[in-house]
Formats: C-alpha cells, sequence, structure tokens
C-alpha cells in the first residue's frame, strides 16, 4: 500500500497483517480524491483511522493537517512517524465517538471508515454527533460494504461503488 499522490506519493504506508484493520485500497483511495478534487488547506479528521491512509493522502495532497483517530492507532502512529509528518498529523487512541462527543474543533474534511461489520448500527449517533465537527461547506466521506452500508442521514452529494466497496460524499445539513 502506497501514498497515491502529493509530496508523498509513492512513498510506502504499513498495513498490519490480519483481518483486524483494512485499509482503503490504492485505487478507491484515488478515486475519493479525485471526486474531492483540492484539498488545500482544509482540516481533516479521519475517524475509525486504522493505518491513517485517507488522512495521510490528504496530508500529502496539501491538507492543513489531519487528526487520526482509532482505538488501535499504532499502524497510524507508524506511517505518521515514518513520513515525519507528526507535525501536521496528531494521532489520537480513542473510540470515534467518544471523540466527538468530547472534542469540539470543526473540521473540513471528515473521513469516516469504520469496521463494516459495525457500519449499519453507527448510523444514528454518528448522523447526530458528525455535524457538530463539521465546517461550514465541509464533506463527511464514508466507506462502507455495499451490503451492509453506513447510512448517515446528510444530504448526499456523490454515491460511488467500487467493487463490494461503498463511498458516499455527504454535505453539511442546512
Amino acid at each position: 500500500m502506497r501514498v497515491v499522490a502529493g509530496e508523498f506519493g509513492g512513498r510506502r504506508l504499513e498495513a498490519p497483517r490480519g483481518t483486524g484493520v483494512r485499509p482503503t485500497g490504492d485505487r478507491v483511495r484515488e478515486a475519493i480524491f479525485s471526486i474531492l478534487g483540492d484539498v488545500d488547506r482544509a482540516r481533516v479528521l479521519d475517524l475509525y483511522s486504522g493505518t491513517g491512509a485517507l488522512a495521510i493522502e490528504a496530508v500529502s495532497r496539501g491538507a492543513e493537517g489531519a487528526v487520526l483517530v482509532d482505538i488501535e492507532p499504532v499502524a497510524a502512529r507508524r506511517n505518521v512517524e515514518a513520513l515525519g509528518i507528526a507535525d501536521r498529523c496528531e494521532v489520537v487512541r480513542a473510540d470515534a465517538k467518544r471523540y466527538l462527543r468530547r472534542d469540539t474543533a470543526r473540521f473540513d474534511l471528515i473521513f469516516c471508515d469504520p469496521p463494516y461489520k459495525l457500519a449499519d448500527r453507527l448510523g444514528p449517533e454518528l448522523t447526530r454527533l458528525i455535524p457538530d465537527r463539521l465546517a461550514e461547506r465541509g464533506r463527511v466521506i464514508v466507506e462502507s460494504d455495499v451490503r451492509q452500508p453506513l447510512r448517515l442521514e446528510l444530504p448526499l452529494d456523490v454515491e460511488r461503488r467500487y467493487g463490494d466497496t461503498l463511498i458516499r460524499i455527504h454535505g453539511a445539513a442546512g
């Protein structure tokens, strides 16, 4: 797995073996950032960050900084340190919902890629919590399995399917 483009394009990212972490593949990340367009100076929140690939890709493409949240952030921390971007990426060991409840920062891009087996149950609570963390004209990028999608009750701007992966990009409500 590699960073697709930008400052760190081509650099390898560590992805732990096994089924505990399911990193967003290069092809899907490339498609997401093609849809998003310019992310220069964006403030990024990567919930359920796993390897940190989505946040790191955003920083590589010019995002101002990122917060990577995961209950087991070992791989994300290693990738951030290996790229020397700890000054632009804060890695937080926390449950995503708990983090959303306690933090007050607002973000331009919120990546939300929970474990597929939990996704269908998280929708109602994330729908309540995410809008308070979303900047004006911010977007939420959701990755889930097409068979068990994460449904957020936020305005849907784009929906794309890549094999068994469903990508939905939501805008801010209201």
